[in-house]
């Protein structure tokens, strides 16, 4: 069998620049391309790396997910050792708290495009 391995996982933006920028700040990675209608945010220390794709028709994702409305599609999951220290971090960022939160050692956030993500803590 042939060897796969995950290297990017894509999300859509109607600015590319702006959000890969936000996750730059956000995780102290790298914009390692940012030309039109495509960035790539890469973790310096190897692994996983974040590709923003333009959407021209991009409907931010609801959260919590409802009927009728766009559901999210996927979210990332962000281990954090300061979970107080983070969220506050995030926000300055350019995140948004979202108002339902589901447990007391996850925040949800949502990007500047809409995608809800999960700042934890291991307890």
């Amino acid at each position: 069998m042939a060897n796969l391995e995950v290297t990017t996982v894509t999300i859509g933006a109607p600015d590319t620049a702006a959000l890969a920028h936000f996750y730059e700040r956000l995780l102290s990675w790298k914009v390692v391309v940012d030309e039109p209608g495509w960035a790539v945010v890469r973790n310096p220390a190897g692994g996983l790396s974040l590709g923003i794709q333009h959407e021209d028709a991009h409907v931010a994702p609801i959260w919590p997910g409802k009927p009728g409305e766009q559901q999210m599609q996927l979210h990332l999951e962000i281990r954090v050792d300061d979970l107080a220290g983070a969220l506050a971090h995030a926000l300055d960022c350019g995140a948004m708290l979202a108002e339902f939160q589901p447990q007391d050692d996850v925040r949800v956030c949502v990007d500047p495009a809409g995608h809800p993500f999960c700042l934890w803590i291991e307890t």
